[in-house]
C-alpha cells in the first residue's frame, strides 16, 4: 500500500528518494531475514531488510524522523543484497537502499572528520586515476620502506585513535607494480571468439596486479581481443553504495565512454563488485543509450569464459579449494556455477564446500572502516567456516573479500592461500606449457 501523505508531509524529500513503488514492494513476509548477515549476528528486527524497509516507509509517511538513531540501522546495512535473492515479491533492495544513502547524503549532518573524509575520499580521490595512482605510490612506499613497521614499534598507532589504526590495517598492500590500462589491444594467436573492453579499475590495478595480467593472459590465450582504455577509471562502486550520487554518475559516464570507444562486444572485469556496478550503470544515468548498451555488455570473467568456452588446463595444482562467493557475484549478478567449473576443469583441484556460503564475509567496501565491529565479526565468521572446509586454498573473485579474509584467516592463524579463480587458471597453464 502506498503513502497516502502529502508530498509537504514525507520524510524523504530530494530527487534521489526511493520511489514508492519500489518501498511498498515489501509484504512483510520475513523470508529475507535468515539471509541478512546483520539480522543473523544481532537477531535484531531492526537489522534486517524488513525492518530497514519498515523504518524507510516511517520516514516516508512522516510517522517518524530521519535521526541518527534511524539512521544507524540503515548504515549497518552491508547492501550485500542476499535478501533480493530470498524475497518471494522482488523487492529490489539494493536500489532502494542506494536511494536512501543517496537522500541521507543531502539530509544527515555527519561528523566533521567524516564529512571530510567522505570528500576527499569519495570526490576528490577517486574519480582521478591520477591521483589514485599517486597515492597507491605513497600508499607502496609507507608499506615497503619500513615506515609503516616503525610506526607500530615505536607505538604510534597505539597513541592514535582506534579509527587510525583501523584505517591502517585495512589498507590494501600495494603490489611492487600496477596493471597498466594503457590503451593497448591485444591480440590472440588464433581465431578471435570475441573483443572486449577490459576494466583494469583502481583496486584491482594497483593492489591486484599480477591477477590482472593473469586475466589479460587467460583471455587472450582463450581467444579473445582484449582493449585496454586508457580513458576509464574507477567505477564508482563505493561512491554508489555510500550515496555519492553524483560523482558516481561522473565516474559510470567517463567509464561507459571509455570502455565502449572500440565497439566491443562485451565489456569485462575481473572483479565482482566492479562487474555488479558497472551492470548497474543503465539505471544510476537514466536515459544514457550508452551507459544501457554497456551495462547489458558487462560481463564477469568467470561468466564471459563460461559463455563462449575455456581450454581445460594442463598443469596440475593438487590441492582443496574452497570458492569464496562474493556476494557482488552470488546475489547481485547471480553468477555462482562458472567460477566452480573452473576450478573443477584444473586437474589436481579438488573443490570443497563451506557452511553458510551466502553469508556476507564483512568486506562491503568501507564498511570494514566504518562499521569495524560488525564487519570483523563476519569476517571471523567466514573464516571459521573456511577454515572448517579443510581447504588448502580459498579462491575468490572480489578484492574487498580477499583483504577481508585474509585479514579474518590472519587473526584465525589459519595456514590457508587466497587466489583469485583466474589465478589458479593461470598458474595451470603456465605449469603446463599451454601459453608456449
Amino acid at each position: 500500500m502506498k503513502s497516502t501523505h502529502k508530498p509537504s508531509e514525507r520524510g524523504f524529500i530530494t530527487d534521489d528518494a526511493p520511489s514508492e513503488d519500489d518501498l511498498y514492494k515489501c509484504v512483510q513476509c520475513g523470508f529475507c531475514l535468515n539471509a541478512c548477515p546483520t539480522y543473523l549476528e544481532t537477531g535484531l528486527e531492526a537489522e534486517s531488510p524488513r525492518g530497514r524497509l519498515t523504518l524507510m516507509k516511517a520516514v516516508n509517511e512522516g510517522r517518524v524522523k530521519m535521526t541518527p538513531t534511524v539512521t544507524r540501522h540503515w548504515d549497518l546495512c552491508l547492501q550485500c543484497r542476499a535478501c533480493e535473492v530470498a524475497c518471494p515479491s522482488g523487492v529490489p533492495y539494493g536500489r532502494i537502499m542506494m536511494a536512501t544513502r543517496a537522500e541521507m547524503k543531502s539530509r544527515v549532518k555527519r561528523p566533521l572528520r567524516e564529512r571530510f573524509a567522505r570528500e576527499v575520499g569519495f570526490n576528490r580521490l577517486l574519480p582521478k586515476p591520477k591521483l589514485m595512482r599517486t597515492f597507491g605510490k605513497m600508499t607502496r612506499f609507507y608499506q615497503r620502506s619500513g615506515a609503516r613497521d616503525l610506526t607500530k614499534k615505536i607505538g604510534v598507532m597505539k597513541a592514535l585513535p582506534k579509527r587510525y589504526t583501523y584505517l591502517d590495517e585495512s589498507l590494501p598492500t600495494m603490489g611492487t607494480n600496477f596493471f597498466e590500462a594503457d590503451g593497448r589491444v591485444v591480440k590472440p594467436k588464433g581465431r578471435i571468439k570475441a573483443r572486449v573492453s577490459l576494466l583494469g579499475g583502481c583496486v584491482m590495478s594497483m593492489m591486484h596486479a599480477d591477477t590482472m595480467n593473469a586475466t589479460l593472459r587467460v583471455l587472450v590465450h582463450n581467444g579473445f581481443e582484449v582493449h585496454l582504455p586508457a580513458e576509464q577509471g574507477c567505477c564508482g562502486s563505493l561512491n554508489m553504495y555510500a550515496g555519492e550520487r553524483a560523482t558516481a554518475k561522473e565516474m559510470a559516464a567517463n567509464n561507459t565512454s571509455a570502455l565502449l570507444s572500440m565497439n566491443p562486444d562485451a565489456g569485462v572485469s575481473s572483479s565482482a563488485g566492479c562487474g555488479s556496478t558497472m551492470n548497474d550503470y543503465g539505471e544510476l544515468l537514466q536515459g544514457d543509450d550508452d551507459a544501457e548498451e554497456l551495462a547489458s555488455k558487462t560481463q564477469d570473467i568467470h561468466e564471459l569464459l563460461a559463455e563462449y568456452g575455456w581450454c581445460p588446463p594442463s598443469g596440475r595444482i593438487n590441492a582443496k579449494v574452497v570458492f569464496q562467493d562474493p556476494c557482488h557475484l552470488l546475489s547481485t549478478q547471480r553468477i555462482s556455477d562458472p567460477p566452480r567449473e573452473i576450478l573443477k576443469s584444473i586437474p589436481g583441484v579438488e573443490l570443497v564446500d563451506m557452511a553458510e556460503p551466502t553469508v556476507c564475509c564483512g568486506s562491503a567496501g568501507t564498511y570494514s572502516i566504518t562499521q569495524r565491529d560488525m564487519s570483523m565479526r563476519l569476517g571471523d565468521r567466514k573464516a571459521r567456516n573456511i577454515v572448517a572446509s579443510g581447504a588448502s586454498y580459498m579462491a575468490t573473485g572480489n578484492p574487498g573479500c580477499a583483504l577481508q579474509l585474509t585479514n579474518a584467516l590472519g587473526r584465525a592463524e589459519a595456514d590457508i592461500k587466497i587466489k583469485y579463480v583466474v589465478d589458479l587458471l593461470d598458474e595451470a597453464y603456465r605449469t603446463g606449457g599451454d601459453y608456449s
